[in-house]
């Protein structure tokens, strides 16, 4: 058995510990998504607040109270009620890659009647 090494081998949400998902396996994942009755959403989060040293990479936030930079990713549109189709979240997926090449982008699944995201996974990470 091999042991998971955690120096400077970041992983991200749900399926990072996978190798980088085709189109089609996303399309498949945004299905299940739908079948399920869930709401497909978007965010994205650039990466320049983050500092890099030899050691580590870490982002410098403020750390007074009331103070949220940092902490959560911004939301590309709106969610995407009425979604039935994996096509039409493949569609914003690639215009939000063309308007950010640089950033994180995850897909998320939100359930509205339990109000939870209930999955997400990363589509891009930075070059």
């Amino acid at each position: 058995m091999k042991t998971w090494n955690p120096i400077d081998n970041k992983k991200f949400e749900t399926l990072s510990y996978l190798p980088p998902l085709s189109q089609d396996s996303v399309a498949k994942e945004i299905d299940y998504m739908i079948k399920k009755g869930w709401i497909p959403c978007l965010e994205f989060d650039e990466v320049t607040y983050l500092i890099t040293t030899p050691q580590k990479v870490y982002a410098e936030n403020s750390r007074m109270p009331g103070y949220y930079d940092g902490r959560y990713w911004t939301l590309w549109k709106l969610p995407m009620f009425g979604c039935n189709d994996s096509s039409q979240v493949l569609n914003e997926m690639e215009q939000c890659k063309q308007a950010y090449p640089n950033a994180y982008i995850r897909c998320l699944a939100f359930d509205n009647i339990q109000q939870v995201q209930c999955m997400a996974f990363l589509i891009q990470t930075p070059n």
